[in-house]
């Protein structure tokens, strides 16, 4: 059952993940970078947030603070992610511990701001793809309301062709279009044959592409709003206006 969101149709992304902790933030926050610096106006929009703190312009996640930075957003961070919760959890377990749902006709407006004064906006989702939202919607559901073209950011270990083709079936079930694959915190000097190998399996297996390998770089820091320049550079290799159709 589709939320009915009537969201305008526009250039972007929409960021999802394996799982949560796989560096969705990073990736998005490099793209917006990316596009803003080749003169476009990027924005960045993240519709919900959890384990988010108490400051005085409300609620604020980390991750909003970030992508705001990397984008130069001039737009207010409640305007970026419109719904957030205190609770560090599954956002339908922090709506129901707060007693608040998720305000979707919030997150419409938000959007519908960003989108009228960018040429793109790099959507960034909560968890994976499956994260339930409320018991009738989950992330899947959401992006199919903005319509964009999917990135989905993997892990590079151990059981991440798995978690990547299951997760490229159910945004193809959902009849989005797969943009390709990143794989993340990538290191080479230490990689195994399994991490050495997955690209290549998922690009054969998925029928998609691996965008970019990003490189682990300790001086990343979503907390303390640190871009490393090893993963501007790998995420650069990708033509990003020619993705977004630019």
């Amino acid at each position: 059952m589709p939320l009915n969101l009537k969201l305008p149709k526009h250039k972007g992304l929409f960021v999802t993940g394996t799982d949560t902790g796989v560096g969705k933030t990073i990736i998005a926050g490099s793209v917006a970078r990316i596009l803003s610096e080749s003169g476009l106006s990027a924005g960045v929009f993240k519709p919900i947030a959890t384990g988010c703190r108490d400051s005085w312009e409300g609620l604020v996640s980390s991750d909003t603070e970030f992508l705001a930075w990397c984008a130069n957003a001039d737009v207010d961070l409640a305007v970026i992610t419109p719904v957030g919760y205190r609770t560090p959890a599954a956002p339908i377990v922090s709506a129901a511990v707060e007693r608040t749902p998720p305000d979707f006709e919030k997150i419409a407006a938000a959007y519908r701001k960003i989108a009228g004064q960018t040429d793109a906006v790099i959507v960034e989702g909560i968890g994976g793809a499956r994260v339930p939202l409320t018991a009738e919607f989950d992330v899947l559901d959401l992006a199919c309301e903005f319509a964009l073209d999917v990135v989905i950011v993997a892990r590079a270990d151990l059981g991440t062709i798995n978690h990547t083709l299951m997760t490229i079936d159910c945004v193809r079930s959902a009849n989005l279009t797969v943009a390709g694959v990143v794989i993340n915190k990538y290191n080479a000097a230490g990689a195994s044959v399994a991490e050495e190998t997955c690209g290549r399996v998922i690009e054969q297996c998925g029928r998609t592409e691996i965008l970019a390998v990003v490189p682990f770089d300790d001086q990343v820091s979503i907390e303390e709003q640190r871009m490393a320049e090893s993963v501007l550079e790998t995420v650069r290799e990708c033509d990003w206006r020619k993705l977004l159709r630019l």
